[in-house]
């Protein structure tokens, strides 16, 4: 009788034992691998928040996905990782409302030069009605989540020549984004603009490609620009900010549990980053200065008047009636 039960024992431990070696090996096999990919260096809030998010997201599925972030454009340059989401060749991306444009152009009313006030303006359009139309215009033209909006800092420019008016960037080759509205006040002041990717600015800065350049402050210092450049000069043109976007094939994929984790996750992150951002901003000017940097300020009534005459909305495919909307924004 006792062999009995020692032989029944036997088999009921190793009937656990497989059990629990086919729940290993299934829970293996359903882990879902993703790709996160963005254009920004690894020093910038922007990666440590996605690196952040993606193992929140990890521990928040039990471990049922695994993401791997892919910054500096490792996977492409911003129109590229783009492009991407309907390819499937990546899941998740961090990428300007701009780029959103070229699939839904009024989205991109964010970028019409003087549209923000500051941040808080900023995010406080984020939780407007007439965020949710736009964002809700792009999903349903790409099939593409934004789940969460982070604070890219203002733009303003560096150059070569010093800028104290509008009129004095005529004839400046100035690098801008090949995005319609990044073009708006460098063209409306008679600058000469020049689509370099993000990843060869330096160089064409270097080199005397270009003379001129416009980004965040926390982007001029992040990117190095600083050291082939001597002036800031503090336009202010626009307050930008970066969407999380998930793929409209994974979204689909995605339970109402794991979108709820997903969407909170991001947010968080994103929350996190605009923090960070926030602060580096404010310590940069004298960060330039003691660069030997000139930092100007500049009339900025003035340069939003000379693009309000001679920019306009229509000639983006931008409606005039949802900028109105985010002025009223309080």
């Amino acid at each position: 009788m006792e062999e009995i039960s020692v032989l029944k024992k036997l088999t009921i431990v190793l009937a656990a034992s497989a059990a629990a070696l086919v729940a290993a090996t299934s829970a293996g096999m359903a882990q879902t691998k993703l790709k996160w990919a963005h254009v920004y260096e690894t020093s910038e809030p922007f990666h440590t928040a996605s690196v952040w998010a993606a193992q929140e997201i990890g521990k928040r599925t039990n471990g049922r996905y695994a993401i791997d972030v892919y910054p500096a454009s490792q996977l492409g340059k911003e129109a590229d990782i783009n492009q991407g989401l309907s390819l499937g060749s990546v899941d998740i991306i961090i990428s300007g409302s701009s780029f959103a444009a070229k699939s839904f152009p009024p989205i991109g009313v964010t970028y019409y030069p003087y549209t923000f006030r500051d941040a808080d303006h900023l995010l406080a359009y984020t939780k407007s009605d007439v965020f949710k139309d736009l964002t809700k215009g792009y999903e349903d033209k790409t099939g593409h989540r934004i789940v969460a909006v982070t604070y890219y800092g203002v733009r303003h420019t560096s150059s070569n020549r010093p800028i104290k008016a509008c009129a004095d960037m005529k004839g400046l080759k100035i690098r801008v984004p090949d995005v319609p509205a990044y073009l708006a006040m460098p063209r409306a002041c008679g600058a000469n603009t020049a689509p370099i990717a993000f990843a060869e600015v330096y160089l064409a800065l270097q080199n005397g490609t270009v003379e001129a350049q416009e980004n965040p402050l926390t982007t001029i210092e992040a990117k190095k620009f600083y050291e082939v450049q001597k002036h800031i000069v503090l336009t202010g043109h626009i307050v930008d900010h970066l969407n999380t976007i998930i793929s409209g094939g994974l979204w689909k994929k995605l339970s109402e549990e794991d979108r709820k984790i997903f969407t909170e996750v991001t947010q968080e992150a994103a929350a996190k980053a605009t923090g960070e951002i926030k602060v580096n901003e404010a310590k940069l000017v004298d960060f330039f200065k003691q660069k030997g940097l000139t930092v100007t300020e500049v009339d900025k009534a003035a340069f939003r008047d000379t693009v309000i005459k001679t920019t306009s909305f229509e000639s983006f495919d931008y409606r005039k009636a949802d900028w109105e909307r985010i002025q009223a924004v309080k």
